[in-house]
């Protein structure tokens, strides 16, 4: 059978979802998921960074989640905004159970028995969870710019920037493929890191191939947002865990990443100064190499399953 490309979209199923990702390069080094994060897809991990990791010796792969990109997108629940999803006590269209189940789905049809997992955003909330719903299939866990795998709705309210999120929604842009990619643009200017120049032109780019665009599908980012974790908590986690986190980040705030590594054991937790949430090119390889020595911890460490027994 021949081996599709590397770049190549290719397709895993979880029950009736299919979950689009490509494999983007590496082949040969220890396997790394690339998991990211609300209303975006796979195609928002900057290459610069993935060739950093490439790089370092990791074969690299990105994923949409359901309901971003080209996964499956499940049909209007008439959630309000993602902060409404949230609030709400069940989920509006799926779990975060199910999300964890996609990711695996996706190591099965890389060939993967594990995988260092390295989520950004919401993302970052799905390889905690994962790790944890699936021992065993997680060497390590990466979670940036991310709120805890654990938290509840309400407690969650107390890391988000709620001036942001009010800001994001009241941007305005034509409909079609053009203003989507305008209100990207705006949207990460927003978000970026204040200390460090904004790359227009890599944003756009990204946005450009992002063809099924995330940012103003508020009904996406609901069903995503909404989706209700009921599994266990962080402090079960017996993966090495590496917790990034920018020191400017203007829509969650560093005591979320300082939370989440202090309910894992021995987590290390790396504060980015003037980073805000959207990652700048300039700590590629101070990220790269983070995620380097955290493989190379899993590699010397005893065996552990992923969640204590």
């Amino acid at each position: 059978m021949a081996v599709p490309a590397p770049g190549a979209t290719r397709y895993a199923r979880n029950g009736e979802v299919r979950i689009g990702f490509t494999d983007l390069g590496g082949a040969g080094g220890e396997p790394l998921l690339l998991i990211m994060g609300l209303a975006v897809s796979r195609f928002w991990w900057p290459q610069g960074l993935v060739d950093e990791l490439v790089r370092r010796d990791f074969h690299v792969a990105a994923y949409d989640q359901r309901d971003a990109g080209q996964s499956t997108h499940f049909p209007d629940t008439g959630a309000a905004s993602p902060i409404a999803a949230v609030l709400r006590r069940r989920s509006p269209a799926y779990t975060a159970e199910d999300m964890t189940d996609d990711a695996v789905a996706v190591l099965d049809v890389l060939g993967w028995d594990s995988a260092h997992l390295f989520g950004h955003s919401m993302g970052g909330q799905l390889a905690q969870r994962t790790a944890l719903r699936h021992p065993g299939r997680a060497r390590s866990i990466t979670s940036s710019a991310s709120l805890p795998g654990d938290v509840g709705s309400l407690g969650a309210a107390r890391y988000v920037r709620l001036g942001t999120v009010a800001r994001l929604a009241r941007m305005k842009f034509p409909e079609g493929h053009d203003g989507d990619i305008a209100l990207a643009v705006a949207a990460t200017r927003a978000v970026a890191s204040p200390a460090y120049p904004f790359d227009e032109q890599e944003v756009r780019r990204m946005a450009e191939r992002d063809l099924v665009s995330g940012v103003r599908d508020t009904a996406a980012q609901s069903r995503q947002a909404g989706a209700k974790w009921h599994g266990g908590r962080l402090s079960q986690l017996r993966v090495p865990a590496l917790v990034l986190h920018g020191a400017q980040d203007p829509l969650l705030r560093p005591a979320a990443a300082r939370r989440t590594a202090a309910a894992i054991s021995d987590a290390r937790l790396v504060i980015l100064p003037g980073v805000g949430h959207y990652l700048p090119a300039a700590v590629y390889p101070q990220v790269a190499d983070e995620v380097r020595a955290l493989a190379d911890q899993a590699a010397t460490a005893a065996p552990r399953s992923g969640a204590a027994g």
